[in-house]
């Protein structure tokens, strides 16, 4: 073997190699995530959890991409302007080149719901929570549309589920205590 062929076969090991060290080295997003998740359950207080929260979804946001990070960006861009049809496409266009996901699959039923299409948007926040079942902003969603549509038990549900993830959400507590005496019943 001469000396060309040789460098060239070690070039191609270490070239193929270094994603695989990198990733070895270096947590991912959705590790770092797991950690900030745990932190979350066990958050001081309300500062603390949004803190965290805000952590996390940023770690969520990451889908290894900059081409599908520019399109999460320019749906929830749309989003923030009301430019529905305009979030729709673009979390679409996530969805179908990065099924796999979540945050696409998040945005997309965010599009939905803010257009009352509440069936699409669940089904959106389902492939979420196959993808990512810790997603609570996703179960905050279930929950929402549950109620919205008279569903309260499963709203009670998904929001059970929420704060055993969130512990300090005020917003998921009005919910349920709202929620109580239908799904619970009246004592006597």
């Amino acid at each position: 073997m001469d000396f060309k062929s040789t460098a060239t076969a070690f070039l191609a090991v270490v070239m193929f190699s270094l994603p695989y060290a990198a990733s070895a080295q270096a947590p991912s997003a959705e590790d770092r995530a797991g950690r900030l998740l745990s932190r979350l359950a066990e958050a001081e207080d309300d500062s603390a959890a949004r803190r965290l929260e805000s952590q996390i979804m940023a770690e969520w946001s990451k889908s290894g991409s900059p081409a599908m990070d520019l399109l999460l960006k320019r749906g929830r861009d749309a989003l923030d302007v009301d430019n529905i049809e305009g979030a729709l496409e673009h979390f679409t266009a996530l969805t179908d080149h990065a099924p796999g996901f979540a945050e696409g699959w998040h945005g997309l039923a965010l599009a939905f719901y803010q257009a009352e299409m509440f069936g699409p948007a669940m089904d959106a926040l389902e492939h979420v929570l196959v993808l990512n079942p810790h997603h609570f902003a996703a179960l905050k969603g279930v929950g929402a549309i549950n109620e919205q549509v008279g569903r309260h038990a499963l709203a009670y549900d998904a929001y059970q589920r929420v704060l055993e993830l969130r512990t300090h959400d005020e917003d998921t507590l009005n919910a349920m205590k709202r929620l109580e005496g239908e799904v619970m019943g009246v004592t006597l």
